[in-house]
């Protein structure tokens, strides 16, 4: 049993997990953001946070602490003159823990650690997409959304009274070719009338005039005879 037993042991003796610490921390002072596993970042909150708290006071006695502790004199550095001042208005909770699933291979929870100062950025408006008013169902007819469509107000330009005076011109101009042709048209159509009934009124006259010379023929033959 492990009652009152504080911290994780991570699978390693007590200087190669103070090692390890060690590294982390620096990294994470270099670059504000790092990947590890799940126990690891835990473990990292607990022994960098103190660190952060102790470089708001940037004095010798801090510095010397912060060396015996990180053994690295560019962590120190950064420690001081970046974190720690970014820090200054925060009471504590400088690291923010988040989970990215598992690692392939050993199926180990991985995990983000990063700085809270460094890398609070608000997320980016996801642009709105457009909707669809028709969209092809199952059967293949098109199906019409609910949604009513917005209507882009019209603006009227102003128009110059030469152009009104063209195309009032151009429409007069229209009109008089409209009426020529329709009177063009309706004289072939007579014309077309007139000639199909030539041919007929000429038929009827041949006839009459046969009929009348047959007449007339007896009667000649009749007066001959008296």
């Amino acid at each position: 049993m492990r009652h009152r037993v504080k911290g994780r042991k991570l699978g390693r003796t007590a200087s190669h997990r103070k090692a390890t610490l060690r590294a982390l921390s620096s990294a994470l002072i270099k670059e504000h953001r790092i990947e590890t596993t799940l126990p690891k970042a835990k473990e990292l909150r607990t022994f960098i946070e103190p660190l952060i708290t102790t470089a708001k006071v940037d004095n010798t006695h801090n510095r010397r602490k912060a060396f015996s502790i990180l053994q690295n004199k560019y962590a120190v550095t950064e420690l001081f003159e970046t974190v720690g001042p970014a820090a200054a208005d925060r009471p504590g909770g400088y690291t923010r823990v988040l989970k990215i699933g598992v690692r392939q291979g050993d199926s180990a929870e991985m995990a983000v650690i990063e700085l809270v100062d460094f890398n609070d950025v608000a997320p980016e408006q996801k642009s709105a997409k457009k909707k669809r008013t028709r969209r092809a169902g199952k059967s293949g007819k098109p199906v019409v959304s609910d949604t009513p469509k917005e209507k882009k107000p019209t603006v009227e330009k102003p128009v110059s009274e030469d152009k009104i005076e063209e195309e009032v011109s151009a429409s007069n101009e229209v009109a008089v070719e409209t009426e020529d042709t329709v009177a063009e048209a309706a004289v072939e159509k007579t014309e077309e009338k007139v000639a199909n009934k030539q041919p007929e009124v000429t038929a009827d006259a041949e006839t009459d005039t046969d009929a009348s010379e047959e007449e007339k023929k007896p009667e000649s033959g009749k007066e001959s005879s008296k």
